[in-house]
């Protein structure tokens, strides 16, 4: 964080939100993401548990799929859109079922967004 230019990234934004910071935790996580098929699990033991995968056609149940394409955005320039279902525990607890899930390819530098594609 110190060495990124103010508000470059979302976590800047996300941090300038709270009221308190908790201490970092130092743990492996275990992280496996497919952007394409929407479908990705991410999960720290004991901490929190999150996995992700396609949104449903609500009358067929087949998989359907949405993106938001942001050619000027800071947080990312094209995210799939999908559900996902977490748990978390300890200072923040959550249980989530069936929640609004993004897929994205994050590139950032303590600049900002490296940029891909042209706008």
């Amino acid at each position: 964080g110190q060495d990124t230019d103010p508000f470059a990234t979302m976590f800047s934004v996300f941090a300038s939100t709270l009221e308190h910071a908790y201490d970092p935790i130092f743990a492996k996580i275990d992280f496996d993401v497919d952007v394409d098929a929407r479908r990705g699990r991410i999960g720290v033991e004991g901490v929190f548990d999150i996995v992700g995968e396609p949104i449903r056609n609500p009358v067929t149940g087949a998989e359907h799929r949405a993106r938001i394409d942001l050619p000027h955005g800071f947080e990312y320039e094209l995210a799939e859109i999908g559900s996902g279902t977490g748990r978390s525990r300890g200072h923040i607890e959550l249980n989530l079922e069936r929640s609004y899930a993004q897929f994205a390819r994050l590139h950032l530098n303590n600049h900002g967004l490296i940029r891909h594609r042209v706008a």
